[in-house]
């Protein structure tokens, strides 16, 4: 199986980050013990603080990925083209966010990937990503 991990702005500092809400372990090693968990999982992992980046990506790995695992951070509830981007692409996406959303700023408990991805899985923190993979694995 093949999942595609993209990460948007800002998540290359993890664990740097507002510790008090992102944690303090960053995401390269946490990358490592999915890798050694889903030993039968082939990865991708793309961060991009760059909303055109992130689209390429989708385009690139939704076509040929078994799954995609996203967090768009703050593009989530800005970017109109990453939801368009989900809903033009085969393969499917779950939206993950580190924290709880739906408990801050008014302004990010709007997405516009939510409607076109097949799940959304927030405020866990980094086990956000392994729930993901794990309702790819479920299938």
């Amino acid at each position: 199986m093949k999942i595609t991990i993209i990460n948007g702005p800002n998540l290359n500092l993890l664990g740097k980050r507002e510790p008090e809400i992102y944690g303090t372990q960053g995401f390269e090693g946490y990358l490592d013990e999915l890798k050694t968990r889903f030993s039968n999982v082939d990865f991708e992992y793309i961060q991009s603080n760059i909303e055109g980046e992130l689209i390429d990506a989708l385009h690139e790995h939704g076509f040929s990925a078994d799954g995609i695992v996203l967090n768009a951070g703050a593009y989530t509830h800005t970017s109109v083209g990453i939801g368009d981007a989900i809903k033009a692409i085969e393969t499917a996406v779950v939206e993950v966010h580190i924290s709880n959303t739906f408990s801050r700023e008014d302004f990010r408990h709007t997405s516009y990937i939510t409607p076109n991805a097949k799940g959304l899985i927030l405020g866990f923190g980094l086990d956000v990503y392994r729930l993901a993979i794990e309702s790819f694995l479920a299938k």
